[in-house]
């Protein structure tokens, strides 16, 4: 159906007279309720009001305090070559001596500073992206090691945990051999163990086919029956979501993807398919049209052609009336049993049947269906600081109770905040510059938020006075993320 666009006051009128609240993952009772979703900051919820930082990096609430643990081209990694360009997703993962964080680096071809190439860790010479890992780090932000895990990928961008404690890094990219000085195909998903760099000799650089090939956004693995749900952020036509569903007797841990994907038809295994949606058994199209929070559709799932796009991109394989499209499918994150999904925004001048800034998507495996949880209205002026969230991207669900948002939208970026009452509030925001944030991820023990300021490759510790749901200061009990062998692994 055809819907009209949506402008903030449109979306808060809306969603007032919905009342609709959403339990989120990770903390019982949590509530993001929509009709609070334009509450100006600051006040009473949250933390209370940023307070300027005489540095220019990183406005916090009063208490609060940020550690740089990286920046791009100035911090050295054991070797002495630059930290690399444009960290995007990070994977945190407790040590015996702190925390390991894995950190994306979206590098296409252009950016100052590429991850070397290592060998035995490098799956295309011609390629500058990959990962790095940062180890033992301390609460003073100090690190022990930082090194290459993985290299020659493209534009890594999001990606996701394993329920046995390894990263996925995603290929943003449909890249094919030959192009950009390329020597292999690209727009895979790489498994990086966060253990050491000898435990990725070897492994890290295998790419995992049997997931596809296309603009990779982020992963989500289910913890049961290891099926992996994948986004896919593309435009001409928009991006689908896809569930990979393991092949039968095959069980997750461990080397267990590396060896399926260098097993006899490892490049096919399992099945790939595209979500297609109904609402009382009509077809959605897209899930821009969904314009309230509480809307939910069936799910069908179909199955994808050739996964590996020899001649067509996988989501060209498929007629509108096939599947159910979104723009910017971004973020995604397990917990509450099903899987929490962002979709950025969407414009009707990109194909999309009507417009947001921001959608929350949540997958329930158990009855099939995908629900609208909470949806930001168009910004009007993301130039003024007033609330007006736009763009999320990377997705989080915090210890304490609640969400935390990276916005990627235009003008003002913050680290976004939701109460267990439901509202809305900035946790950070980026004094610097108009780039994104990326990848926000706790500590295993709740203490410290690690995010990322995309440009110019800031990497940050944020740690202050934390509350848990009941509004009393952070302990060492009360929290649903334990370890990084749990599927939420910070």
């Amino acid at each position: 159906m055809t819907t009209s666009p949506l402008n903030r006051r449109t979306f808060l009128e809306r969603t007032a007279l919905a009342g609709i609240g959403v339990t989120l993952a990770g903390s019982v009772g949590t509530l993001f309720r929509p009709a609070l979703a334009g509450a100006a900051p600051g006040g009473v919820i949250g933390y209370g009001p940023l307070v300027p930082d005489p540095n220019g990096i990183l406005a916090l609430p009063e208490g609060f305090s940020y550690t740089i643990v990286s920046r791009s081209g100035e911090t050295l990694l054991d070797g002495g070559v630059p930290f690399p360009s444009d960290p995007d997703a990070n994977g945190v993962f407790a040590n015996g001596t702190g925390t390991t964080i894995v950190t994306n680096h979206e590098v296409g071809s252009n950016e100052p500073y590429g991850v070397p190439a290592v060998d035995g860790l490098t799956y295309d010479p011609g390629a500058r992206g990959g990962t790095t890992t940062t180890t033992a780090i301390d609460r003073s932000g100090a690190r022990q090691g930082q090194y290459v895990s993985v290299a020659g990928t493209v534009n890594n961008c999001a990606g996701g945990i394993t329920p046995w404690g390894t990263w996925l890094t995603c290929e943003e990219t449909e890249a094919r051999a030959g192009s950009n000085g390329f020597t292999l195909a690209h727009g895979y998903v790489f498994e990086v163990d966060p253990t050491s760099q000898a435990a990725n000799i070897g492994k890290s650089p295998i790419p995992l086919k049997f997931l596809g090939r296309y603009a990779h956004e982020a992963v989500a693995v289910d913890p049961s029956s290891t099926a992996v749900y994948l986004t896919e952020d593309a435009g001409g036509p928009n991006g689908l979501f896809y569930r990979w569903t393991p092949p039968q007797g095959f069980i997750g841990g461990p080397g267990a993807f590396h060896a399926l994907a260098q097993s006899p038809g490892g490049d096919t295994a399992g099945t790939l398919q595209a979500m297609k949606c109904f609402l009382d058994g009509t077809h959605v199209p897209d899930l821009s049209q969904a314009t309230a929070p509480g809307v939910r559709y069936t799910v069908q799932w179909i199955d994808v052609p050739d996964r590996d796009a020899k001649t067509t991109s996988v989501r060209k394989q498929f007629t509108n009336d096939q599947v159910t499209r979104s723009r910017k499918l971004e973020g995604q994150w397990w917990g509450d049993g099903g899987v929490y999904v962002v979709a950025s925004f969407a414009r009707t001048s990109d194909g999309s049947v009507a417009e947001h800034d921001g959608q929350v998507w949540f997958y329930d495996p158990a009855t099939q269906t995908i629900e609208l949880k909470t949806l930001f209205g168009v910004n009007p002026d993301p130039s003024v600081d007033t609330s007006n969230y736009d763009g999320p991207d990377n997705i989080t669900v915090s210890p304490h109770g609640g969400l935390i948002l990276a916005e990627d939208g235009d003008g003002i970026s913050h680290l976004i905040g939701v109460t267990e009452n439901g509202e809305p509030f900035s946790v950070a925001r980026n004094e610097l510059n108009e780039s994104e944030f990326c990848g926000p991820a706790f500590s295993h023990d709740g203490q410290t938020l690690y995010a990322n300021i995309q440009t110019p490759g800031i990497t940050v510790a944020i740690r202050g006075p934390w509350r848990t749901s009941t509004g009393s200061s952070v302990g060492s009990a009360g929290f649903s993320f334990g370890s990084a062998s749990l599927p939420f692994g910070s």
